[in-house]
């Protein structure tokens, strides 16, 4: 698929929430019978829940015209050498056009140039397209299980040298 128009990446702000929050529900909302009630709240999430996000995170939005919010992704470092990501994702309409390949690409170079040797992200069972994806892009499980809300975490990993 082409994409309709073509994307911008920027860092979002406080006045994305609304935006941000719209394309992560609209991106899971097809997943939300496989998650827990909280689970889907953390991940979809709340205006307070974005502006804890935005203060611990980068959030990265991917904007088409007329300053649409058509995909999203979070990254930090969590240790030194280590990044993780969180949060990645597309409008439904605009998932395929390469919109993930661009924020995923734009996460990964600013771990990089904040030092980040490898990094992570954590993935549920019902996303697994998402799990595709990933494992197209070079992420590999770990085999590490955690708990989420109830729910089980997969964690994956990619070297970034």
């Amino acid at each position: 698929m082409t994409p309709p128009a073509a994307v911008s990446i920027r860092p979002a702000t406080a006045k994305d929430a609304s935006a941000v929050t719209k394309c992560l529900q609209l991106a899971f909302e097809s997943h939300r019978g496989g998650y827990t009630p909280d689970a889907y709240r953390e991940t979809a999430l709340t205006p307070d829940l974005y502006r804890e996000r935005l203060a611990s995170m980068t959030i990265l939005v991917a904007v088409a015209d007329k300053n649409l919010v058509v995909g999203t992704l979070a990254f930090q470092v969590i240790a030194e050498g280590e990044g993780h990501l969180r949060g990645m994702a597309v409008l439904p309409a605009w998932q395929g056009t390469g919109v993930a390949n661009e924020l995923l690409a734009a996460a990964e170079r600013k771990l990089r140039g904040g030092g980040c040797l490898h990094v992570s992200l954590d993935t549920t069972e019902p996303l697994t397209r998402a799990v595709r994806f990933y494992e197209k892009h070079g992420y590999r499980s770990t085999g590490r299980v955690t708990s989420f809300f109830g729910m089980a975490v997969f964690e994956y990993a990619k070297p970034l040298t």
